[in-house]
């Protein structure tokens, strides 16, 4: 939100690498361990969750950090789609309704409040979770 709200370059800009930083720490903790928190399945998790979800979808255009997609870390991407896969978490997930409330809700970031109707996503892909 501080990248995507950012009323000066230097703000931005600082938010945007603070950002990618945190999500570098995901991914090389995500490599090591299943969860968050280690073996066990956490509300760190489900916590990460609601932005992991929404990132590619929303956070990576709307909010302009485009360094990279979830789908572009590979440990963090399968624990994504494993988080998912679990019963019950796919149908609170609604991507419809989760892009028309950031698109067109933040009129000062996305005047127009057009929703793109990109990217494709595949959540029910096979993950390799179990490995770690």
């Amino acid at each position: 939100y501080r990248a995507g709200f950012a009323t000066t370059q230097q703000a931005y800009e600082e938010a945007y690498y603070t950002l990618f930083d945190a999500l570098d720490w995901v991914e090389q903790t995500l490599t090591r361990q299943r969860y968050m928190a280690g073996d066990l399945l956490t509300e760190a998790d489900w916590r990460l969750f609601t932005t992991l979800i929404r990132f590619d979808a929303v956070y990576h255009g709307h909010f302009k950090t485009n360094r990279q997609r979830i789908v572009d870390y590979p440990a963090t991407s399968n624990y994504l789609r494993e988080l998912y896969q679990l019963p019950g978490i796919a149908q609170t997930v609604n991507f419809a309704h989760i892009k028309q409330h950031y698109y067109g809700s933040h009129v000062t970031i996305n005047p127009t409040q057009v929703v793109p109707l990109g990217p494709q996503q595949d959540f029910t892909l096979p993950h390799n979770r179990s490995r770690v």
